[in-house]
């Protein structure tokens, strides 16, 4: 499966087995709230074709209360932090040792030199909007369902308070900051002082230095210790890191670094390697909370394609829609008995005060089992963290035309057809922009869910806060239902 160094899936008999480890995360998660399901989960045959029920079903067994919430992201944090080994010259180790090796790297800088931070705008249907007409865009956003109308609060907070947005002074370790939806142009754009993680690709370095020039920010790239270079275009040569393979030194690195830090997690790979990924990036993300005199912040991005737990007002507001909806009215018999345009909440559920609540499915099969365990991890972690005190960004992202989607033709297809069905489908620049400005307004507004301090009824709360879906939740059909239909409609459209 992997060449046998750094983060590895813990071994299975004789393989390294990415379902069976992926089955029984889940199975753990579930184990200390309700035995019964944690045996289905175990019992499941062909995990990667029938791993979206127990996905759908852990959410629905957290919904019940914040303590069955938070003891199943503990439980399955557990299961896959005590299993992932990290190997180092022959010596199979235990993951959370691999960030105490020795090693670091030597740093090259570059220094933007503009004297002030840019003004705050979000690129959108070829307009930069800023004030005025980005808290009207988030309203228009909101009455089309698109995103949870506390988007509307925290855009208008950070609107109104653009100190927010100068970040000279403000250090954020950036994994994956050459990827495609990494806000690295906004943070140095309001003066971050950014340190910069991702592979060593010379073609990727220097995007990711040309970025510097015209910014008050300041870019810290990792060289070899042993490197003398210094032009950006050398620097690009032998810049980055394989942080599967180097986290020791990654660690070490950021390490050396002092001060209150921020570690965003933007990192992608297909199949296991995402999974290796999210814990190496685990990994460090307790190394620094643990061994740093400074605050840490950890930061992520959620994908809306993986299931969340809603109010009632989203199921009344997705019903509200099914009804009125053409479609749903004019082929509600026929095309449901084809599981075709089904409704997206046919069932509530009631949590332990008896409150209503529902799952929103928007799980997408094509993605597949290892994307969804990198991702449903990062909520474990973000969940379990800040209980502990610690400050958590974690946005839900829109679904956006990144490449990495759109070489997979059947949803590339999907995306082009989804606005048929009320979904709206980001381009990659507008959603850097809007996550970028719900980054620093975590960071620095006392009212954000991100602060350990803001009570909130239930942990899923971190999660539905501000969020951009982009339809799924409040669609009036369930996602997978329409798939298909919006992949066809894509297809003839492109086609024409």
């Amino acid at each position: 499966m992997t060449s046998e160094a750094g983060v590895q899936f813990p071994r299975t008999g004789e393989s390294r087995s990415t379902t069976a480890t992926g089955r029984a995360a889940f199975a753990a998660a579930a184990e200390p709230v309700d035995g019964r399901l944690a045996r289905r989960i175990r019992g499941v045959r062909d995990w990667r074709k029938e791993y979206l029920a127990p996905a759908r079903d852990l959410v629905a067994l957290a919904g019940r209360s914040p303590e069955v919430s938070l003891a199943g992201s503990r439980a399955g944090l557990a299961y896959l932090t005590g299993s992932f080994r990290y190997l180092h010259d022959g010596v199979d180790l235990p993951l959370a040792e691999a960030c105490e090796l020795p090693g670091s790297f030597a740093t090259r800088s570059f220094v933007g030199g503009a004297p002030a931070p840019a003004p705050v705008a979000v690129p959108y249907r070829g307009r930069r909007l800023s004030g005025a007409e980005l808290i009207a865009q988030t309203h228009d956003w909101v009455r089309a369902g698109v995103a949870e109308p506390s988007l509307v609060t925290a855009v208008t907070r950070a609107v109104n308070h653009p100190e927010w947005f100068d970040l000279r002074g403000t250090t954020i370790a950036m994994l994956g900051a050459g990827a495609e939806l990494s806000p690295l142009r906004e943070l140095l754009g309001w003066g971050a002082q950014v340190l910069a993680v991702d592979l060593p690709r010379p073609d990727l370095w220097r995007r990711v230095i040309a970025s510097v020039p015209g910014t008050p920010g300041v870019l810290q790239v990792p060289v070899p210790e042993t490197s003398r270079v210094s032009d950006a275009d050398d620097v690009a040569e032998v810049a980055g890191a394989d942080l599967l393979t180097q986290l020791p030194e990654v660690a070490g690195w950021i390490d050396g670094f002092a001060g209150d830090l921020v570690l965003g997690n933007y990192l992608y790979a297909d199949g296991a390697t995402n999974v290796r990924l999210s814990l190496a990036s685990d990994a460090l993300g307790q190394h620094l909370l643990h061994h740093r005199s400074g605050d840490t912040t950890l930061a992520y991005l959620a994908t809306p394609t993986d299931a969340f737990q809603v109010d009632a007002d989203v199921v009344a507001d997705s019903r509200e829609r099914w009804e009125h909806h053409l479609l749903a009215r004019a082929t509600r018999l026929p095309l449901r008995l084809a599981n075709l345009f089904q409704p997206n909440y046919p069932e509530t559920l009631r949590d332990d005060s008896g409150a209503i609540y529902a799952v929103a499915d928007c799980l997408v099969p094509q993605q597949g089992p290892n994307y969804l365990l990198a991702k449903r991890m990062q909520r474990w972690r973000a969940a379990t963290a800040r209980t502990e005190g610690v400050r958590v960004s974690l946005n839900v992202a829109p679904a956006t035309r990144t490449q990495s989607v759109v070489k997979n033709r059947m949803l590339a297809a999907a995306y082009a057809g989804s606005s048929r069905f009320g979904l709206e489908i980001f381009e990659p620049e507008t959603c850097n922009a809007l996550m970028a400005l719900l980054l620093v307004r975590d960071l620095n507004d006392p009212r954000s869910a991100a602060e350990p301090s803001v009570p909130l009824a239930h942990p899923s709360m971190l999660f539905t806060d501000a969020a951009t879906h982009g339809g799924l939740w409040r669609s009036p059909f369930s996602p997978r239902s329409v798939l298909g239909v919006a992949a066809v409609i894509g297809m003839i459209e492109r086609a024409a």
